[in-house]
């Protein structure tokens, strides 16, 4: 009689020794895009957002795992890395992926075409983007696919971008891929964007400053100019 393993007792590993990426296009581009989500999605509270952990889907199976690049779960709170090192569906009310990203390589691109396609269709992730930032594997680079009952249907792109049912629209930037706010259509900033622009605004606004301070001072030398010529021709 087959005895059943105890779940405490099956290894479910978080890692494979592998790079992150293939090369540090790669690296940058997911490293840029897993930033642009967590600011799009700052104001929740209930969006897991994660890069190139283990996701597995189905209790008792170490071997039915797959890695995304990049992945956002809506209805899930982020947490800790420390505390979720690997994504376990079971462990969260049976959440797949609302969107997934890959970014592909040479190495990769006949399975982000292929085995992950299928795999992500299977599985109901609703959305898949594949972006090649090196702009060789994939024609065109950028390709977007979302779920029409169980199979993937291509995302039509509209002005250069594609749109996503989460409220932002895709953009490739050279090796970068940008997340655009439907709402705004303003473009999410990378942290370093953001930082150049904080530093500008706040270099404005002293030069206003210190603008309005001279102008105060001229006026007030002014008066005192008038001032004085009144008092001496009383």
């Amino acid at each position: 009689m087959a005895t059943e393993v105890p779940t405490a007792a099956i290894h479910y590993p978080s890692g494979d020794g592998k790079p992150m990426a293939e090369t540090w296009l790669h690296v940058r581009a997911i490293m840029w895009l897993h930033q642009a989500l967590e600011d799009f999605f700052r104001d929740r509270n209930d969006v897991f957002i994660a890069s190139d952990i283990f996701w597995y889907w189905e209790k008792g199976s170490p071997e039915a795992c797959i890695s995304p690049d990049v992945m956002a779960v809506l209805g899930v709170p982020q947490r800790d890395p420390r505390l979720r090192r690997s994504f376990y569906s079971w462990e969260e009310a049976e959440r797949v992926p609302s969107v997934v990203f890959e970014m592909a390589s040479r190495s990769t691109v006949d399975e982000d075409l292929g085995t992950k396609f299928w795999r992500y269709e299977e599985l109901g992730v609703r959305e898949y983007f594949l972006f090649d930032p090196e702009g060789v594997h994939l024609v065109p680079v950028l390709q977007g696919f979302r779920l029409n009952g169980t199979a993937y249907r291509r995302i039509v792109a509209k002005d250069g971008t594609l749109e996503s049912e989460l409220g932002f629209r895709l953009r490739t930037e050279d090796t970068m891929l940008r997340l655009i706010d439907t709402r705004t259509g303003q473009p999410i900033l990378t942290r370093a964007e953001a930082a150049d622009a904080a530093k500008a605004s706040a270099e404005t606004e002293k030069k206003r400053a210190d603008n309005l301070e001279a102008e105060v001072e001229r006026l007030r030398a002014r008066i005192q100019q008038l001032g004085g010529g009144n008092g001496n021709g009383s």
